[in-house]
């Protein structure tokens, strides 16, 4: 690893680490109802949202009406977005006139969109128009985005809470997620995306003549290339700021019209990030004790940053295959050596590298590089950083709620070796609690191991797979990695835009998002009706060293237990053969 490499990935890091504290400190004015200047200027807004809407905005909901409310809303955005691309043909906003979409690949991104997992089987500029883009994907971008924010603080509460049965207000919790957090952000991120050269217009594609006329594989001549245009920066906006990830177009971030150039590929980076990590600040300040928060955002930090360091070292090394070809792959003046398969020459191997393990760290699942081309050992770090649940940052508030249950159990398990009942936050953690912990722990490896076995066996969707070989086997276990946790991005090479896929992988979005979401709410409200217990001398500290460390342990021992004999027959076994 050469100092330039070095230097790209500190910037990165410093840059995003500074913009924790202020965004942490303003999203905790925002849920607390403090007055911070904008919340000041929109409440009008707000209560006319709630009054349209009949929110009673002073009534709290128990752990079960939240998680309700919660269901319902996010069901209804599923249909409304399937419904759109099934009638798309005969709506507005449709210049290139898009047909309606097939009833499966439907399915699959209506689900797709509003877990916030952003899955895309198909390319978006053949396949969708600006209407169905505009109405039905950026706004789940922004919704599902705000459910998953929504669903940390009746956490937050459950804590701050002494024995009480609510645990606040979904409609507002999610009201203020959109107008106060993500809207903002998102109007002042797009303007300055269009002022980088994203694309934003209502103009139908284009047709330019090639510079040297070229023939198909039928044998017709080729002298024109369509560009496609659209809508794209408020859609980017959101997609990176909401963890979201689903590109505008079929290539995401590595288009042009996307990502053009170095620094919007840097403020697209620190968006990926951005929400998740202050969220960490808002839960140790809302909750009393930033070293809280502090202390779990430095597990998140102890893993991504050597995650991080990896992929740029295995990518910088090259294919060890191309040695027998006498192809110099050392890093120059004149060429950036490694292995540069799959990457935008103006991005290079750091800045693909860094967003590969952030977008696949931060459940965002958008894509600057073809990570079915990173070396074997750069995938498994981008799987494996899904497969531990996406607590390494992971989604807006999905992140930080998994990481959260994880520390639970590294509580109760501290408890048992001192013989102690285990307290986090001063509440008691009981056997009620670990086990809606476990749940949400067991139920993403259960979706991605299962589903990959019946992938490799069913006649069907071994068809789909285009490589064969561990590679092949690769591309399956990271379709469901990506899926059952709520990713969204992709290795190439598998055929996806199959019923079997469509379908198999929209049950596991669907069930990765909720079948969790319900278990952190219990606990939530489990813990609200608890006392706050004082802390004594026997009361195990959660902010030091040895429990970040022990954290840190527990989360990298589950998900090598758990997926290590899968990882080891695709993306080991291939390194091991290069």
């Amino acid at each position: 690893m050469n100092i330039n490499n070095v230097i790209q990935s500190l910037l990165f890091l410093a840059v995003l680490i500074i913009s924790i504290k202020p965004l942490g400190i303003y999203m905790a004015y925002i849920y607390e109802g403090k007055p911070i200047g904008i919340n000041v200027w929109l409440v009008p807004i707000e209560k006319w949202l709630y009054r349209i809407s009949g929110v009673d905005s002073e009534t709290e909901m128990p752990w079960k009406e939240y998680a309700i409310a919660m269901m319902i809303f996010n069901i209804i955005g599923i249909f409304i977005v399937f419904l759109l691309q099934r009638i798309q043909a005969f709506l507005p906003l449709n210049p290139m006139n898009m047909p309606n979409v097939p009833e499966d690949l439907s399915f699959n991104t209506a689900v797709s969109f509003a877990t916030n997992t952003n899955w895309q089987s198909y390319g978006g500029e053949t396949t969708l128009s600006y209407f169905t883009q505009m109405i039905g994907l950026t706004v789940q971008n922004f919704v599902s985005a705000a459910t998953g924010m929504a669903l940390i603080l009746p956490l937050i509460r459950g804590f701050m809470q002494k024995q009480k049965e609510t645990i606040g207000n979904f409609w507002v919790d999610l009201t203020r997620s959109v107008l106060y957090v993500l809207l903002p952000l998102a109007i002042v991120f797009a303007l300055v995306l269009i002022s980088c050269g994203v694309i934003q217009t209502f103009r139908p594609s284009i047709k330019t003549s090639l510079l040297q006329i070229t023939k198909n594989e039928k044998g017709d001549i080729i002298s024109e290339q369509t560009i496609a245009l659209g809508p794209a920066a408020s859609q980017i906006a959101i997609k990176q700021l909401g963890t979201n990830g689903g590109g505008f177009f079929n290539v995401n971030s590595a288009h042009p019209f996307e990502n053009p150039d170095a620094l919007t590929n840097f403020l697209e980076l620190i968006a990926i990030l951005l929400i998740p990590a202050a969220l960490c600040y808002s839960f140790g300040y809302m909750v009393g004790d930033v070293r809280q928060g502090m202390a779990l955002l430095a597990v998140m930090l102890i893993i991504f940053i050597p995650c991080l360091l990896g992929s740029v070292y295995f990518e910088q090394k090259g294919n060890p295959v191309f040695k027998n070809f006498n192809i110099d792959q050392q890093a120059t003046n004149l060429q950036p050596g490694g292995n540069m398969e799959g990457k935008e020459a103006r991005f290079g191997i750091v800045n693909s590298s860094i967003w590969a393990v952030s977008t696949t760290a931060a459940s965002n699942g958008s894509i600057n590089s073809m990570h079915d081309s990173h070396t074997p050992m750069s995938g498994l770090i981008q799987m494996w950083l899904m497969q531990i649940g996406e607590v390494i940052f992971g989604g807006v508030g999905s992140g930080l709620y998994g990481m959260i249950s994880f520390a639970i159990v590294a509580v109760f398990i501290s408890g048992l070796m001192i013989g102690r009942t285990p307290e986090y936050l001063g509440k008691k953690i009981e056997s009620y609690e670990m086990k809606m912990a476990s749940i949400m722990i067991l139920i993403p490896p259960i979706l991605v191991l299962g589903g990959t076995a019946i992938a490799v066996v069913l006649p069907e969707a071994k068809a789909a797979i285009l490589n064969h070989g561990p590679h092949g086997f690769s591309e399956v276990l990271y379709a469901f990695s990506s899926a059952g946790n709520n990713n969204g991005s992709a290795f190439a090479g598998l055929g996806v835009n199959t019923f079997f896929y469509n379908i198999s992988l929209g049950i596991a979005m669907f069930c990765a998002r909720y079948f969790l979401a319900i278990p952190i709410l219990a606990i939530a409200g489990s813990l609200s009706k608890k006392k706050i217990i004082p802390v004594s001398q026997g009361t195990l500290p959660t902010y030091t060293p040895l429990f970040v460390t022990f954290l840190t342990m527990i989360v990298i021992i589950v998900g090598a237990l758990t997926f290590f004999p899968a990882l080891a027959l695709g993306p080991i076994v291939e390194h091991l053969m290069m």
